[in-house]
């Protein structure tokens, strides 16, 4: 049980580092972008919502079976705030965790907006 739950956590931190850096990969593959985009919205939802997280529910699980100590709320305010954000309020977390999703939102937004502007000029080549 313990390898399972480090292989839960393994997985939690490769979702979180896909939501932050995803927009990087997603360029011209547009299941890709779609994929990126959903997990975006999840995370905004599970960061500002009052539901937990099914992976660190699942963390949770599995380090209970594994007789492994456990911690109480949310993946990234348990290790980001021990690791990298002593002392800052939860709150703060919440939000920088909300930001990031929220910019990643944007770059697609602007690429979009790129797009039809791209596909404006290629539709009037004489104006």
């Amino acid at each position: 049980m313990k390898a399972l739950a480090v292989l839960a956590l393994a997985i939690h931190l490769t979702w979180i580092l896909w939501v932050i850096f995803g927009a990087l990969f997603t360029r011209g593959r547009p299941w890709l972008t779609a994929f990126h985009l959903a997990s975006l919205t999840w995370g905004i939802i599970v960061d500002t919502g009052p539901w937990p997280c099914p992976l660190t529910m699942l963390e949770q699980w599995l380090e209970t079976r594994a007789g492994m100590p456990t911690y109480s709320g949310s993946f990234l305010v348990h290790y980001l705030d021990k690791i990298v954000y002593p002392n800052v309020p939860v709150s703060v977390i919440i939000g920088g965790a909300t930001a990031v999703c929220v910019v990643n939102l944007l770059v697609y937004i602007w690429r979009l907006a790129q797009a039809i502007r791209r596909h404006r000029a290629a539709v009037r080549p004489g104006d």
